[in-house]
Formats: structure tokens, sequence, C-alpha cells
């Protein structure tokens, strides 16, 4: 389907379709009034795809009876006769995308065509609802404290928000370990990388970024596991056979105020082996919608996820690409340390007291997730394999870098010849995950015209 391609179908489950109603409707009404009762402004469209809603962003602007704008990244012209709304959008395609329906306070409803110059003779029409997008909260920033009671195994838009927040809030939470053990060492949930939230964030819409600031990631108990195995994709032949009779849990004591992890019974050769202490963690995600079963939290994707990568610490900061209204954001899977790749399957796995804020970019979304620290721009590259995680990466780098500092591809060339670095974040899970970086240091010189 043509919009399909264009806009990322989303949210399909009523717990959520009815929050994320509540807050539009909410906002709408101030935003009405803000508007002098004009159908200006941003709303987002929910169309029936025959029982699962698609979300599409509709940039309106009136004028009189004339109507312009944007819908889907198409620009439209209609117009508005009483409570009568009548547009058509155009792609670069000559496909066409007609609304027709009716207004009654803040909201709207009717059908949509969506025409493919492909196949015009045969349309297709869909109900549709439209809210005004809600305004940003003003007003000094909230911090939450959250106690989770439950956890969750998939990046899922099935799950009920935990708790709603705006953007510049802070959270206080905690995890537990990827065996679902928490700080006082008992077992809470089945294992499997067991995630806290979902967190809804208002104003979060599809097509937007969050951004998850993690301001702390403190390791909250004293001892992490781990495995004495090294994932198959990493070995060839001779040492796969060597390695033929490892796989045995290896515990490990958390020294913090050393900031030393050990192993409690250390065979004869790493009597003295120690590792720094550096948490982290190996998910962040917010939740898909309909177009595929929601992952599970051993996966990651274009949502983030399981992404395993050493650098999400304290101090980060990871973008994430709106899917569903709220964005519906996960966190779990913490690590007292971890080599690149996660060789042995996982890391030295522990639960973790965890605090961060959350912002929103409007109308910016990027394929992949990205982070960045004091010193790197960071962009992920998750893929069936290492060559196609390499591309992604570079790509979407070479994209950060153009809306970043407006960087025209023989300036990006010239900055990624010279300044690129790659760590090989993960291997273990069914997408291997590629980070490309750029040292902020070689940017300085840039100008800065986005984020």
């Amino acid at each position: 389907m043509r919009k399909v391609s264009i806009v990322a179908p989303l949210l399909c489950y009523a717990v959520l379709v009815m929050l994320a109603q509540v807050s539009l409707a909410k906002a709408a009404q101030k935003g009405a009034a803000g508007a002098g009762g004009t159908l200006s402004g941003s709303w987002l469209v929910t169309a029936d795809f025959t029982g699962v809603p698609f979300y599409y962003r509709l940039e309106l602007k009136q004028d009189g009876d004339k109507l312009t704008g944007d819908f889907g990244g198409d620009k439209l012209e209609g117009t508005l006769s009483g409570n009568a709304i009548h547009f058509v959008a155009k792609d670069e395609h000559s496909g066409t995308d007609e609304l027709r329906g009716t207004v009654q306070g803040t909201t709207m409803s009717g059908t949509l065509v969506f025409t493919d110059p492909g196949d015009p003779s045969h349309p297709e029409t869909h109900s549709f609802t439209a809210q005004l997008v809600p305004e940003r909260r003003t007003g000094t920033p909230q911090r939450h404290e959250f106690t989770p009671t439950a956890f969750y195994r998939q990046f899922s838009p099935l799950n009920k928000p935990v708790l709603t927040v705006s953007p510049g809030d802070t959270i206080h939470t905690t995890t537990v370990d990827a065996g679902g053990v928490d700080e006082k060492g008992v077992t809470r949930v089945l294992g499997g990388n067991p995630e806290t939230g979902p967190f809804y964030i208002e104003t979060a819409m599809p097509g937007d970024t969050l951004i998850v600031r993690l301001t702390h990631v403190r390791l909250n108990r004293d001892w992490a596991s781990s495995d004495d195995f090294v994932v198959g994709r990493a070995l060839d032949n001779g040492l796969a056979v060597k390695m033929k009779d490892v796989g045995k849990t290896v515990r490990w004591h958390l020294d913090r105020e050393r900031g030393l992890a050990a192993p409690e019974s250390p065979s004869d050769h790493l009597t003295r082996f120690t590792v720094p202490l550096r948490p982290m963690l190996g998910c962040v995600g917010v939740a898909t919608g309909p177009a595929q079963a929601p992952p599970g939290t051993g996966d990651s994707g274009g949502y983030g996820g399981n992404m395993d990568f050493n650098e999400i610490v304290e101090g980060a900061t990871v973008y994430l690409p709106v899917r569903v209204p709220g964005a519906l954001l996960y966190l779990g899977d913490g690590h007292a340390a971890q080599g690149d790749g996660e060789l042995n399957g996982n890391a030295l796995e522990t639960s973790m007291d965890v605090e961060f804020s959350v912002d929103v970019m409007p109308r910016k979304s990027a394929a992949m997730p990205r982070a960045e620290d004091d010193e790197f721009l960071m962009a992920m590259g998750i893929a069936g394999s290492l060559t196609e995680g390499l591309q992604l990466a570079t790509t979407e780098m070479a994209r950060w870098l153009e809306e970043r500092h407006k960087l025209n591809p023989s300036e990006v060339a010239s900055v990624l010849g010279t300044a690129m670095r790659y760590d090989i974040a993960e291997v273990v899970d069914p997408l291997v995950n590629v980070v490309a970086r750029v040292p902020k240091k070689a940017l300085a010189r840039l100008q800065k015209s986005g984020r």
C-alpha cells in the first residue's frame, strides 16, 4: 500500500488507543481555544485498515475556507464548508490521498481514499478519526519515583503504560537482571531480559524522535552472572572445537567501592583476574506497531531494544524513532560490564538503579537508533549480518551529519574517511549491531545546525 511505506503503521490495541485519545482530547481543547477555533495545527489521523489502525501526521493551515498543509509527507489543498472538510494530497509519483469528513469541536471523522498511480482503477477507502496533537506542557519538569511491580518480555504496544510523564520529566526506577532477579536476589519474573515500563510520554507521536538521557545508571547489588561460552558467530572451526565443553555459569563479585568485578570461584589462572565495572543498559527500546508481531526483549531493530552496546552508560543520550502514541519506552537488561560483541552470549548480568529524563523531538525521525555522549556521535546499524550492519550504521551516520551540520556528500565522505570508528556492539542475538562513531572533536569546527 502506497502510504504504508511512507508512514509506519502503528497501534491497534484498545487500551493504548483509549489512553492516546484521552491525552489528545484534553490537549486538543486547549489547543483549539489557543488557535482561535481554526483547524490550523498538527493532527493525528487514525485510519482503519480492516481493523488495524494506521497513524498519519496531518499539518493543517486554515485561511478562511481554504486549507493547505501536509498529509503524511505530501502537500495538500482543500476546503472547509461549514463543518465539512475535504482535501487532496498528491505525492511525487502522482498518487493521491483524498480525505472527506466532518469536524465536531476538536475531532474529525470520515473517509480516506488512497489511489495508487500504478492501479488507479482500484482505490482503497478507509474510515478515519483525527484529533489535535497535544501541546507540550509548560512549567517545571517533574521527577517521578516509580517502583515496578510487573515486568514485560516484549517491546509491545499491548502492554498498558505503567506511568505517564511529560517531556522534560525525570523518572527514577529499578530493573531486574536478564534472568528476572531483583536487587534482593528475588526472582520476580521469567527470564529473557524482562523490562521495566512501558512509560507513556505525552506529546510523543509517530514521526517524532524520543530522547532518553541516562542521568544515573548504578549497580544495586554486589553480584552478577555470566557464562564461559563464546558465541558461534565469533569462532572459526578450530576454536569452536576447543570451546565444545564450555558453557558453565560464572558468578561474579561486584566490588562497588573499588569499581572492580572478579569471579567468585576463579580457576587457577584467573585468581587475580578483575575487570573494571562500567554499568550499562543492554535494552532501551520503544514499542513497535502491528506491522510485525511484537518482538521479544532479546531482539533489536529500528525501535532500539536489546542493542547491547556498551556505551549506553550513565551520561549517554539515546534517540529512538516513535512508532506509537506516547512512544511506550522500555528499559532493562543491566550489565555491570560487557566487552564488545557480548561474546559470552550475555554480559555481567545484574539488576540496576536507573534515573533518566525524556524529551521529544517533533517531526524528526531516524531509520536507526542513535546515541551520543560528551565525546562521540554514535549511529546503530542493526541487521542480519555484519556487512549489512556496517552499511546501515554508515548510512545513518551520514544522514546525521547531513542533518546536524548540513554537509554535502563530498564533505560527509571527507569526515567519515578520516574520523570514523566502528564498534561491533553485539553478535549473539538474531540481529547484530554495528555502531558507527565520530568523535565530536573532529566536528568542533563544523557549524551545528540541528540535533
